[in-house]
């Protein structure tokens, strides 16, 4: 029998979905409701996990441990393959990042970017972002396609040259990352839909477009990115944000009402969150179990 890869799972959605629609999910609950939208892959964000878990600023604060907490706890629930931010492989060394794959792949994740920002990194669509040498990217590149323990776990190479290096200098990273063995790119902070077209053109590997709102990427449709050959769309936040401002009203409402009555309607449903996460299928089980123990 062959052992489950979930990195092939991952490249088979790619094949089947074409771009593929990647969203971000920023815990259990919202990947196995992802998974009820349809969706073929999901995302774990290294800024939702400082954000969402921790409550932190996307500053390079989180580590291994925190992402991984969050990895089971999705990979646990939810067979959709997973992507995973790992920032800049968690740690100086190239051991550092040798252990951030083989424990992203223990720990049942299918695919991981990794970024040429310095240790002290910022959210990618901030200012005064810094990179390391275009050697030392590939050195991270080189280190994380070593210590695979799975040839299907995808490594994806991040590059946030084009703010401080320009278009030219970004190409030649993801060139040059390519030839270290990435297997996908991702250009971060885009801003101008052809900027993809020029990517996909040199790599010859798919390309993902970050479409972030609030950022310096514009809101692009999936056909106008199909247009400029990207593979992967990725909605790192979206229902995260709409999590947090949904949230930030009921918490107003009832401090201002002094009740939730007002805001009732803008909720979940007891009845649909036991559908969304099979409460009854668990319930039924205990109730089998408790009949099998009074038979006795």
């Amino acid at each position: 029998m062959s052992q489950y890869s979930a990195g092939a799972a991952f490249r088979k959605a790619m094949q089947e979905e074409s771009p593929l629609q990647v969203v971000g999910a920023i815990n259990a609950n919202h990947a196995l409701l992802a998974k009820r939208a349809g969706f073929k892959a999901i995302y774990l964000s290294g800024g939702g996990v400082a954000a969402g878990s921790l409550g932190l600023p996307d500053l390079g604060i989180s580590n291994l441990d925190d992402v991984l907490t969050d990895v089971r706890r999705i990979t646990d629930v939810c067979d959709l393959p997973l992507l995973v931010d790992v920032d800049t492989g968690f740690g100086s060394s190239a051991f550092n990042v040798a252990r951030t794959v083989k424990s992203m792949i223990k720990f049942g994740a299918a695919a991981m970017h990794i970024e040429d920002q310095v240790g002290a990194k910022r959210c990618g669509h901030r200012p005064g972002k810094e990179i390391v040498s275009k050697q030392e990217m590939v050195d991270r590149v080189k280190a994380a396609v070593d210590a695979r323990t799975d040839d299907n776990f995808v490594i994806m190479a991040r590059t946030d040259a084009l703010a401080v290096e320009g278009l030219d200098a970004a190409i030649d990273r993801a060139l040059a990352c390519v030839e270290a063995g990435a297997d996908m790119i991702f250009p971060e902070a885009i801003t101008e839909l052809a900027m993809y077209k020029q990517f996909a053109s040199a790599v010859k590997v798919p390309i993902l477009a970050n479409i972030t709102e609030f950022g310096s990427t514009p809101l692009y449709t999936v056909e106008e990115l199909a247009s400029a050959d990207v593979g992967l769309v990725l909605y790192p936040l979206s229902a995260f944000r709409a999590m947090n401002k949904a949230a930030e009203n009921v918490y107003t409402a009832i401090r201002r009402d002094g009740t939730q009555k007002n805001v009732v309607d803008t909720m979940q449903t007891r009845m649909e969150l036991y559908e969304r996460i099979n409460y009854h299928d668990f319930e039924q089980k205990l109730d089998a179990l408790f009949a099998q123990q009074k038979a006795k």
